[in-house]
């Protein structure tokens, strides 16, 4: 008996109605939104009065005022269309800070000590740009995150690749650092440095975000690594 080796006919899905498709949208941001959630929450307790004995036999009339009191009076959600210069600067911060840190894992300049210090530093920073907002609250906050990539970083980084490996790794007679202690010192500074701002932007700290601005900048703006 012959056999079919190809594929059976495919079903074809029954397209979705317009009038659905067209309402799923609306709804569901509806249900999402201040409106309905705080109506839900004074018609719980409509419903908690009803169990507790308070409500009467009129408790559905109760519960569905207090719904309707709670979705009238809540004020209505924000809705914002402007796009910030903060998140139109954080996505190509956050490329470039990718990009950076692709090329210290795939340079063989760079011991084990130190990319896991730039990917620590790079995790810290990444996470302060997902609150581009927060950044935005200050000139001062976005371009210390900036420069941290694009120059602080960078060219420390730079500087220390440059170097011949064994001068880089060993001491020398006037300083108490190889340049490799440097470089890894320099990173836990700016790492604990990304740390405050990070905290300072989740605890939305304006004061201390501008602060840890000045101090990096004194502390890196002249040249990065002093070698």
């Amino acid at each position: 008996m012959a056999t079919s080796d190809g594929p059976g006919p495919r079903r074809r899905r029954s397209p979705v109605p317009a009038g659905e498709a067209g309402t799923a949208g609306p709804v569901l941001r509806y249900l999402g939104s201040t409106r309905n959630i705080v109506g839900c929450a004074l018609a719980l307790a409509g419903l908690l009065a009803h169990f507790l004995g308070l409500a009467g036999t009129l408790w559905p009339v109760v519960v569905a005022g207090l719904y309707g009191v709670g979705a009238l009076l809540s004020p209505p959600d924000r809705v914002r269309l402007a796009v910030s210069h903060a998140e139109i600067e954080a996505g190509p911060l956050r490329e470039d800070l990718d990009a950076l840190l692709r090329r210290v894992r795939d340079s063989r300049r760079f011991p084990d000590d130190v990319v896991a210090r730039v990917t620590a530093l790079s995790e810290v920073i990444g996470g302060v740009l997902e609150r581009a907002e927060v950044l935005a609250a200050s000139p001062d906050h976005l371009h210390v995150v900036s420069q941290t990539i694009r120059d602080y970083l960078p060219v420390s980084l730079e500087a220390y690749a440059n170097l011949p490996r064994a001068y880089a790794i060993a001491r020398r007679g006037d300083r108490e650092r190889s340049a490799h202690e440097e470089l890894l010192a320099q990173l836990d500074l700016l790492e604990a440095g990304m740390r405050q701002v990070a905290q300072a932007v989740h605890r939305g700290d304006e004061q201390a975000l501008r602060d840890q601005g000045h101090f990096l900048r004194d502390r890196f703006g002249r040249s990065a690594l002093d070698l």
